[in-house]
């Protein structure tokens, strides 16, 4: 039990390690200094079905947080997709999880990503995206793209920290989501992360 503790917490050091360094290195698409709680991945993993073949995307998964709650969730059913611009973080999340379609592209790549994968659609797309940190274009193209590759009964998920909530561009942000949305629903206030964050639980996607 030690053993087993020691390794969990030096895999957690090391995430946390190489999360801050890729802040250091470019803080705009990375935007926090530390990984996203155990909690937080737990909330924005629900859409996800218990049965199934279902094909999971992620956006900016950065060093796992996410990924690993989507891998225990799926069991290894279905294809988890995660979509990373930073090679460093999908190299790594290739290593740590064998399972894993880790490709390093930009999110608006997604009808590509699909196609080149003959996947139909998604069933789940889960975002660690920065969104905050994206000008009005860039998160209406990210927007209009997975909302073209959404299954018409899939969920979309995405956190917003809880202090720059009523900022501008989260604010812009959660108007584009009611605008490529017919369901948006903010779940309660993930206070077990650093910072506290809120889930906005997106459903039925209004095509471009």
């Amino acid at each position: 039990m030690i053993a087993a503790a020691s390794t969990i917490m030096v895999s957690m050091s090391s995430s946390t390690l190489s999360f801050a360094c890729e802040f250091l290195r470019e803080p705009r698409s990375v935007a926090s200094v530390t990984p996203s709680s155990q909690a937080l991945s737990r909330q924005v993993s629900l859409p996800i079905p218990a049965s199934g073949q279902p094909t999971v995307i992620e956006l900016g998964p950065g060093t796992g947080a996410f990924t690993r709650q989507i891998q225990t969730t799926l069991g290894g059913r279905g294809h988890h997709l995660a979509v990373d611009v930073n090679a460093r973080f999908t190299a790594l999340l290739g290593e740590r999880f064998p399972g894993l379609d880790a490709v390093t592209a930009d999110a608006r790549e997604l009808p590509r990503l699909l196609r080149e994968r003959r996947l139909p659609h998604a069933d789940v797309i889960v975002s660690g995206l920065p969104w905050a940190a994206f000008d009005g274009g860039t998160q209406r193209d990210i927007l209009d793209a997975l909302t073209t590759v959404l299954h018409p009964d899939g969920g979309f998920t995405t956190f917003a920290y809880v202090h720059a909530r009523w900022s501008g561009p989260a604010r812009r942000f959660r108007s584009a989501l009611n605008d490529r949305f017919e369901e948006v629903v903010l779940g309660r206030t993930v206070w077990a992360n650093v910072p506290p964050a809120l889930v906005y639980h997106c459903r039925r996607p209004k095509r471009p």
